[in-house]
Parts: C-alpha cells; structure tokens; sequence
C-alpha cells in the first residue's frame, strides 16, 4: 500500500467520514477514494493539494507513513 492509501484512509477514520463522504469533499468519484485507498492509483496533484488542505484544516498531522 503507498503513502497516500494510509494517509487518505487516516484523514477518513479521523474526520468520521464515508469514502462517499470525503468524494464528495474532493469532487471526485466514491470509486476513485476507494482506489486511492487500496493503493491501485495515486490522487493527482490537484487531489493532492485538497487532501493536504484537508488535514491542515482539520489538523491532522500529514506525515508520510511506511
């Protein structure tokens, strides 16, 4: 799984949302979070900056996991 996958699926857990919630956050598809998430794609730089946002906003440290 990258980075990304576990970051995204951190940012859900912590604001309580649906994969359909944070979809919506980020005007993408419910099938695209899933992919991110399951480490098939990762989000593009757009999606990147939003998801980055996201934390920030929210503070929730964003740090790169292995």
């Amino acid at each position: 799984m990258n980075n990304y996958a576990k970051l995204i699926k951190k940012l859900r857990m912590s604001l309580e949302i649906s994969q359909e919630e944070l979809a919506i956050l980020l005007k993408v598809s419910p099938v695209t979070v899933n992919r991110w998430e399951n480490g098939y794609f990762e989000p593009t730089i757009i999606s990147k900056e939003k998801l980055k946002e996201l934390f920030k906003q929210n503070k929730i440290n964003f740090e790169d996991e292995d």
